[in-house]
């Protein structure tokens, strides 16, 4: 049987404190899955197995759903029916990347595509959806693990932008990084490893836009095989500005340039 609740206090993670719906049971995660609902996370018991679970573990895997191993006795505190396994529903539909694309340019349009790497402050992300939906970006791109949580706060940050943007989820965001190059977007890294202010680079045209977090920046892997990196010249003494804020302001020079292309 399916069941449903809201999440109150004590709980286990940050995304079972802050989000509104949860799924137990095996049976209704599968059918929820089954039927298309956006799970955003799983949380298993550890050593759970049987083939009911083996069935539907294989499932989670295909579809890429986030998923987190947690002792037993934190499951029960949220329901002791919980036949070891809960999913937490997600606040949006997430979207196909790929399709996006094609869309775009079957419009004869230029994507312009927000990839975040390793961002999981909820205000950063809302803020940084808000500017992305204003300055006209056809999509943001996260990581299915180590990122950002959709949550209440972050819907609230984003002012409803999140309401509005197509949020893709992707398991790796090197292959994705290497998709979008793939088809014909330039791969662009805002980052301090470069001497290259961001305002010298021509960032018309289709342009995939990757940020990373203020502690690590963009991983290895990925900026390894950016097309360009840019940086935001900075003249006073504090080493880098709010991740949100260094988006916008590289995104509306990007609306700056396309405009004045035209």
């Amino acid at each position: 049987m399916e069941k449903r609740g809201n999440i109150f206090n004590g709980l286990i993670h940050t995304e079972l404190k802050k989000s509104s719906q949860y799924l137990i049971g095996m049976h209704s995660i599968a059918e929820a899955i089954q039927t298309g609902q956006e799970i955003h996370k799983v949380f298993i018991k550890k050593g759970l197995q049987g083939q009911q679970f083996s069935e539907l573990f294989k499932t989670i895997r295909q579809k890429s759903i986030p998923f987190q191993y947690v002792p037993s006795e934190k499951l029960n505190r949220i329901n002791s029916g919980n036949q070891g396994i809960i999913a937490v529903l997600s606040l949006i539909e997430y979207k196909n990347l790929d399709e996006i694309v094609q869309r775009t340019f079957e419009k004869g349009d230029d994507p312009f595509i927000i990839v975040l790497d390793q961002i999981t402050d909820v205000r950063n992300f809302g803020a940084i959806s808000r500017t992305a939906e204003c300055a006209g970006a056809h999509a943001i791109v996260i990581p299915s693990k180590g990122s950002v949580s959709i949550t209440p706060d972050a819907m609230k940050s984003s002012a409803g932008a999140l309401n509005r943007m197509a949020i893709c989820r992707v398991p790796d965001l090197a292959k994705t990084v290497h998709m979008l190059r793939e088809r014909g977007l330039i791969a662009v890294a805002a980052t301090e490893k470069t001497e290259k202010s961001y305002f010298s680079v021509d960032l018309t045209g289709p342009i995939a836009l990757i940020l990373g977090s203020e502690e690590n920046g963009i991983s290895n892997n990925v900026l390894k095989i950016v097309d360009s990196m840019v940086k935001i010249p900075l003249l006073g003494s504090i080493e880098s500005l709010n991740v949100s804020v260094a988006f916008g302001i590289i995104a509306f020079e990007i609306v700056r340039q396309r405009r004045d292309d035209k």
